[in-house]
């Protein structure tokens, strides 16, 4: 399938004269189109007020279109309307070419909201879950608490739900062992890590923290996390918590105040009469924080003094949160304070640290929720993953599929390219590029599992660092761990068995980092798709300084950077 004659516009700096508009701005926009196109005359539609406007283009050479937007509203939508002289009559919208009247739902659209920090734009995340990647010398003088069922660093971990050692296996990975191994991070290209929690908590996972004052003693205290702090400063790279806003772990000390007659910490949750309480998806150890509660956000999200804003200071100076579940944050049935939870903790990030990155996550649709006064972006699961996961799994694997109740459908090029271009359009331009490109985390499958090809693998890596969004690697992906699903793949480093790495792939991925780094079209430039088919997809990344031809193929587990100009 040949895409290369259809019109193109997209939110990039050659297509958009600005990412970043004021409210009021005009701002120029750009289409190209073939220099045969039928097209004689153009029109923008955006609207006044929720009114429709028809604004004329003016055609300034043989392939591009050019009109003024202007940001009437926080939130711009636009479309392009193409007619020939025989009367036919074509819409772009930012999922494509149509020759029906679409809706509204895939217009392109600028936010007059504040960006995500600059720096993020160079972003290449590292997720590390901290029980798992590297024990310090220290962990060996550590108690090992109660709660927990002790596994050997080489023992593969229990996945499955019948079996608690899921939750309770403990390898005893510390923050110290973190600092020992940023060599590693750095030789790769990342320069930013993303732990998942570091509270206190009765699993192996910490999302159920019992206090958010504190870094579990397990990992090393507060002392080690300071410790990381400045090992990441010195060398330059940022580092991102990850935080449960929408509920706490049941023997968190705010939840135990409340089941132990607290008047005030019981409104922070949902109790029944009965005593029971509302939870995250029906598991008791998980109670739900009430948002409507003014309390409990001063504690957990709101000001100066709020737990979102206390790590952010010194010593640690977080330079950012990815916030869990935050799709059900502030949600509960007919109660719906989300995008007032987001925009709060937003806000208070931004009093700390101007420059603080927000990332929610979000396992399907995120569309509604990252408008641009909330979340900067998305673990773009639904955008980017469960696509590429799609075109690339193998026809044969056990990789478990994240969240549905049916395995990754195999697709061929096309429908994978109008996947990708649909949740672009769904999500504008510049939230697609403010969120996580994910192959695999601690919640799915990993990437090599799903694929079993390493030349595949590499193809997958391939498009993580050059479509449009931040890489993030879960520690493994670049030496090939596997892993059936979530918890299968919160497998250890082996950093003591290094025969075990698949090296052509860890060079692989620090080429790729390395191209990211160096060419601005990777990390800002616009995509243009050229072609598709079953195995091969060919597009390019285009930037005023720039342009890239990337071509994967998926037959002959192949993966080309071509720069044209």
């Amino acid at each position: 399938m040949d895409l290369s004659a259809e019109p193109h516009h997209d939110g990039s700096p050659l297509y958009c004269s600005t990412q970043a508009p004021q409210l009021g701005e005009e701002v120029t926009v750009r289409m190209r189109v073939a220099a045969d196109d039928p097209a004689t005359r153009a029109w923008l539609r955006t609207t006044y007020d929720a009114e429709p406007v028809y604004l004329e283009a003016t055609r300034t050479a043989d392939e591009w279109w050019e009109a003024t937007v202007p940001c009437h509203s926080p939130i711009t939508h636009y479309r392009w309307l193409l007619a020939d002289d025989e009367g036919a009559q074509r819409w772009l919208t930012a999922a494509g070419v149509t020759e029906h009247d679409p809706s509204d739902t895939f217009d392109f659209r600028l936010s007059t909201h504040r960006p995500a920090p600059a720096w993020t734009k160079d972003a290449i995340v590292y997720q590390v879950f901290p029980d798992r990647f590297a024990r310090s010398a220290a962990a060996d003088d550590r108690e090992t608490p109660a709660w927990a069922k002790p596994q050997t660093w080489d023992e593969l971990p229990s996945y499955e739900g019948s079996d608690d050692r899921t939750w309770l296996g403990f390898y005893g990975g510390d923050l110290d062992g973190i600092v020992e191994h940023l060599d590693h991070l750095q030789e790769l290209g990342v320069n930013v890590l993303y732990t998942t929690p570091v509270f206190p908590a009765e699993s192996n996972h910490r999302y159920n923290a019992s206090t958010f004052d504190a870094i579990d003693p397990l990992l090393g205290g507060d002392e080690a996390y300071q410790r990381l702090a400045e090992a990441l400063d010195e060398r330059g790279m940022h580092l991102v918590g990850d935080l449960t806003a929408n509920h706490t772990g049941d023997t968190h000390e705010w939840f135990r105040a409340a089941q132990h007659g607290d008047p005030e910490k019981r409104e922070w949750y949902y109790f029944h009469e009965d005593g029971s309480y509302e939870t995250w998806m029906g598991y008791p150890t998980l109670p739900k924080l009430d948002h409507t509660d003014p309390d409990m956000r001063a504690a957990m999200t709101e000001g100066a003094d709020s737990t979102v804003a206390r790590w952010l200071k010194p010593p640690y100076f977080l330079d950012g949160w990815r916030i869990d579940v935050a799709n059900m944050s502030g949600r509960l049935g007919a109660i719906d304070v989300n995008h007032d939870v987001a925009r709060t903790i937003r806000r208070t990030i931004e009093e700390e640290n101007p420059n603080g990155w927000l990332i929610g996550e979000h396992n399907h649709d995120a569309s509604t929720d990252i408008d641009g006064d909330g979340w900067h972006g998305t673990m773009n699961y639904s955008g980017f993953s469960w696509p590429i996961w799609g075109w690339l799994r193998a026809p044969e694997t056990d990789a478990r599929p994240f969240g549905r109740p049916v395995p990754v459908q195999r697709r061929g090029g096309g429908a994978t390219v109008a996947a990708l271009r649909e949740w672009r359009a769904r999500y504008g331009w510049r939230a697609a590029l403010q969120s996580w490109s994910i192959l695999s985390s601690h919640d799915s499958a990993r990437i090599r599992t799903l694929v079993r090809d390493p030349a595949l693998h590499r193809v997958a890596a391939g498009l993580l660092f050059t479509l449009p969004g931040v890489p993030m690697i879960f520690a493994g992906d670049e030496i090939g761990l596997e892993g059936v699903n979530g918890e299968d793949s919160r497998r250890p480093m082996p950093w003591d068995r290094r025969d075990q790495w698949d090296t052509e792939t860890l060079g692989f991925y620090r080429r790729m980092a390395a191209l990211r780094h160096e060419h601005v079209a990777l990390r800002e430039g616009g995509l243009r798709f050229l072609y598709a088919d079953d195995d091969r997809i060919v597009f390019l990344r285009e930037h005023p300084e720039e342009t890239l031809r990337i071509t994967a193929d998926r037959a002959a587990g192949t993966f080309d950077v071509t720069q044209l100009t």
